[in-house]
């Protein structure tokens, strides 16, 4: 699944590690519905992190089509909120 981090470029991320992501995605959501700041800053950054630890980069010349795409660290609440589908930001 190739994942664009806005703002950084495109990852190759097994679909294996899709789980995990989808936990730490799941805690965003809850933070974005409680209005906590530092939960929400905490799960952000949290799942970006993921995303750069289990993701191979795609060199910036082969250009792909993103399965998902995420926001950026200094991302807002709103901001992120507005990107949230019915499944969050990563499908299950």
């Amino acid at each position: 699944m190739i994942v664009r981090l806005m703002g950084e470029g495109q990852l190759d991320v097994a679909d294996g590690d899709l789980s995990a992501l989808n936990d730490l995605d799941a805690e965003l959501e809850k933070a974005i519905e409680s209005g906590d700041e530092a939960q929400f800053r905490g799960a952000l950054h949290a799942l970006l992190e993921r995303v750069r630890k289990v993701g191979k980069p795609l060199p910036p010349e082969d250009l792909e089509p993103s399965d998902l795409i995420l926001p950026p660290a200094d991302a807002t609440m709103d901001e992120v909120r507005a990107m949230l589908g019915d499944e969050g930001l990563i499908p299950d």
